[in-house]
């Protein structure tokens, strides 16, 4: 009879993938985005550099391959240590290069996602033009999958592409060349990408929107993505949906760097799940803080309240965390009345959402009951108050960003008390804002201290 408490657990394997590739010294594309990628998708990322390029936001200034020998060496010494099924390659500037890459895909048998890199989003070609043909014979009918672009899939078949048409023509004669998949993907054509898969003759339409932002290291990142998947067992098509989609994602939330094209973000829904997360986590936080007072309850008005914290950067509702049901008071206790959600409370969220306009730091609020005597509480505890009277409301938008934005508009900042004396149907109310629920909660805790 086996131990169970001596029983090791079975321990899930994380694929290794490998990308071979150029460097961008700009972090952007190449290597660098193709690590983000593998990251956020939960692969272990391994890489041999073929070139150093230095590179920014507006080009190409340099390139420096290194020798072929060199890139053999990399792709050698990771192989023999690490399981290694798929790679994906991106950069190959010269004909020897490409030839060292295929022997070696080759010998340790990589199933192989080729991007074929040309040119810089920025600027600057990146295939010597000699090494076309190279790639062509020797590696092309090595992959599994390709993905070009318009006009790289023009390149590889030999024909224009600027229509599906033409993108269907060149995906024909591309897999005449031996490729088990090609994905001839729509950044230059409507934002659909096409996926031709020979064995069934089958092509598929994989849409998708053009949406703003950086699009440098964009191919790179689709490339990577579609490594990712596969080697985490995604069929062909639905590893293309994905990466797809990660991409655009990747696309609207760049960030500007530098003078030129913005990089596309690969990390930014991982760390944006991360803040959700946390975000969560402080409410939660807040709610015990306030449930647990002895003295909390007394300052809970009639319409109950709320507390909510945002995400960085957040725009909408449904990116800051609430008391889905609000907190009431019940016997002298606190109670939260249903579960801290996103979305869950627009009369919080308007309330942080002006805040934010004015101070990126200012991510909660909640209110509270008014009185003079929690006014003259706010007082001793020496935070910034200022306030709004609703008959002055123009009416173009809601009360809670108006009287938020003026409140901080006649403070000359940002307060951390609002206050409005309300009006007919309108229960008087204060707003405590600071950096995080928890300290929000604090203040208020402390405020219920100070008053009898």
């Amino acid at each position: 009879m086996r131990n169970k408490m001596t029983e090791k657990t079975p321990m899930f394997k994380t694929p290794v993938v490998m990308t071979i590739a150029g460097s961008d010294s700009g972090g952007g594309a190449g290597i660098a985005a193709d690590i983000k990628t593998f990251a956020a998708f939960g692969v272990h990322g391994t890489c041999a550099i073929t070139s150093v390029t230095a590179q920014n936001t507006t080009g190409v200034l340099e390139t420096f391959d290194l020798a072929p020998e060199a890139v053999a060496s990399q792709i050698e010494a990771v192989c023999t240590d690490m399981d290694v099924k798929w790679a994906k390659t991106g950069m190959l500037a010269s004909s020897e290069i490409i030839k060292e890459v295929a022997k070696q895909v080759k010998k340790h048998n990589l199933s192989l996602v080729l991007d074929p890199v040309m040119a810089a989003e920025a600027g600057g070609d990146l295939l010597k033009k000699e090494a076309l043909s190279v790639l062509i014979k020797e590696l092309l009918p090595l992959c599994k999958v390709t993905t070009p672009n318009a006009s790289e899939a023009g390149a590889l078949a030999g024909v224009t592409v600027k229509t599906h048409e033409d993108a269907k023509l060149a995906a024909r004669k591309i897999a005449d060349l031996g490729v088990e998949s090609v994905i001839v993907t729509g950044g230059h054509i409507d934002a659909t990408d096409l996926l031709y898969e020979p064995v069934s003759g089958t092509f598929t339409r994989i849409p998708g929107t053009f949406v703003k932002g950086g699009t440098h290291g964009s191919g790179c990142t689709y490339s990577a993505s579609m490594a990712a998947c596969l080697a985490r067992g995604d069929s062909t098509e639905t590893a293309a949906r994905k990466a797809k989609t990660f991409v655009e994602q990747a696309i609207l939330r760049s960030v500007p760097v530098g003078k030129g094209v913005g990089p596309v973000n690969p990390l930014a829904n991982t760390l944006e799940e991360k803040e959700r997360y946390l975000a969560l986590q402080d409410v939660k936080e807040a709610v015990s803080i306030l449930t647990y007072s002895p003295d909390f309850a007394k300052l809970i008005p009639e319409v109950g309240c709320n507390i909510g914290m945002a995400i960085p950067c957040a725009r909408t509702y449904n990116e800051i965390a609430a008391v889905e049901g609000r907190i009431i008071r019940f016997r002298e206790k606190a109670i939260p009345v249903g579960y801290v959600n996103f979305g869950a409370s627009q009369h919080v969220a308007r309330v942080i959402l002006a805040a934010l306009r004015e101070n990126p730091e200012m991510r909660a609020a909640m209110n509270v009951k008014y009185s003079e005597e929690i006014l003259e509480a706010c007082r001793e505890i020496n935070p910034g108050i200022s306030s709004f009277d609703r008959a002055e409301d123009p009416g173009d938008a809601s009360t809670m960003e108006w009287g938020t934005s003026e409140a901080i508009r006649k403070y000359g900042g940002m307060p951390e008390v609002i206050y409005d004396k309300g009006a007919i149907g309108k229960e008087p109310m204060v707003r405590l804002l600071g950096k995080s629920a928890s300290e929000v909660a604090k203040l208020a805790v402390e405020l219920a201290r100070r008053v009898k």
